[in-house]
């Protein structure tokens, strides 16, 4: 079969991989109809990780199940299904308590696994035309039979519960003002989950002309921070108090207003100071414990200047971690049927399989209105 194979920073490759087969009762093999690149992809793309040439990408998977083991008792050949990418067995102490992006089962020596991602264990991605997965009465989610909502649902893989789980680190509620920095997928999706959980005003950050306008066709308030201190911005429009809660959807490769350079602490400390005294912040935008490209070597240790004084003083709360999608796909998916949610709106591009290394290209470089994009094996 055909996948997207990580060749060397900035490269992958579409090649023959091997086909995968069912290797224990619980599990089925999904043929899949839509994969995304995510964001978090980009990460290993550049080479600011540990991932090694030869691994096949893809954590954001749906389709419909072309066989199924013995021992899987809920879902049948031919059932449409989406995949949260935390990788859970559904069984462990973690999972009982609903954190499935941080199970013990999956990954033996680490608290998470995923598909196709380094030191996430040994799931390959599903940036290919078909996908193991396991555990499969836990991580299918079913769908509505046919090809309607899509791109909707592809989104439930990751990012639209990743935005969410970004509003529920930062307790959003109706009423209140958000300041999201980052416009990016997550970024916009965690924008549009504030909305939805009835946000008076939301606030997004970037500086991509793309991403801000998204923002503002959602009904948010698009804030260029090329233009100037977005924290000023922000406060200048908020009457000089800041917003009740913010959320991270940037991470680690971060950058300034007025830099050229990294500074991966950046949008930690901006939401510091935009959220007001006894406000939240939601951090799913990603941080890792060795960056080998970081621009210094505390960064490059995961070691960041963060402003914990001032977060103190202010009495800000802060909620961490990646998402445990199965705490919200269920719900999400039902909002998207009844007509309550369209996250696709996110989508700028879906494409075959092929043209995935052009496609890595572009989204990596914010260009040619690459925001978000699905490929179809």
């Amino acid at each position: 079969m055909k996948g997207v194979v990580y060749k060397g920073p900035f490269t992958v490759a579409v090649e023959n991989v091997e086909r995968p087969s069912i290797q224990h009762p619980n599990e089925v093999i999904v043929k899949v109809t839509s994969t995304a690149i995510c964001g978090s992809d980009l990460h290993m793309y550049e080479g600011r990780t540990a991932a090694e040439p030869g691994i096949v990408f893809g954590h954001e998977n749906m389709g419909t199940i072309e066989e199924i083991g013995q021992g899987v008792t809920s879902l049948k050949e031919g059932d449409r299904v989406v995949m949260p990418f935390n990788v859970a067995c559904g069984f462990c102490n973690n999972c009982v308590e609903g954190f499935t992006g941080f199970c013990l089962t999956v990954n033996p020596g680490f608290a998470g696994g995923a598909y196709g991602y380094v030191a996430m264990g040994p799931w390959e991605g599903g940036q290919a035309e078909y996908l193991r997965v396991p555990y499969a009465d836990f991580n299918c989610l079913k769908l509505p039979p046919g090809n309607e909502h899509e791109t909707d649902f592809i989104l439930l893989a990751d990012i639209f519960p990743t935005g969410y789980h970004g509003c529920e680190l930062a307790q959003v509620r109706p009423g209140e003002s958000v300041a999201v920095y980052g416009g990016g997928p997550v970024g916009l999706m965690a924008a549009y989950s504030a909305l939805l959980r009835g946000a008076c005003k939301v606030f997004v950050v970037d500086r991509v002309p793309e991403r801000l306008e998204k923002a503002r066709e959602i009904g948010a308030v698009p804030v260029n921070f090329s233009e100037g201190d977005p924290v000023k911005q922000i406060k200048d429009q908020t009457k000089g108090i800041g917003t009740d809660k913010g959320v991270d959807a940037v991470g680690y490769q971060a950058m300034a207003h007025g830099e050229t350079r990294e500074e991966p602490a950046t949008v930690l400390n901006s939401l510091v100071d935009t959220v007001r005294a006894t406000g939240a912040l939601g951090i799913p935008g990603l941080y890792v414990p060795a960056d080998p490209g970081g621009p210094d070597e505390q960064a490059k240790r995961g070691m960041l200047l963060v402003s914990i004084g001032k977060l103190f003083e202010k009495g800000l709360r802060m909620g961490t971690g990646q998402c445990n999608v199965k705490r919200y796909n269920r719900h999400l998916r039902d909002m998207i049927i009844e007509g309550r949610a369209k996250p696709s709106f996110v989508v700028s591009h879906e494409l075959p399989l092929d043209q995935a290394p052009a496609a890595y290209d572009k989204f990596d470089k914010r260009i040619e209105g690459y925001t978000k994009v699905v490929l179809h094996p």
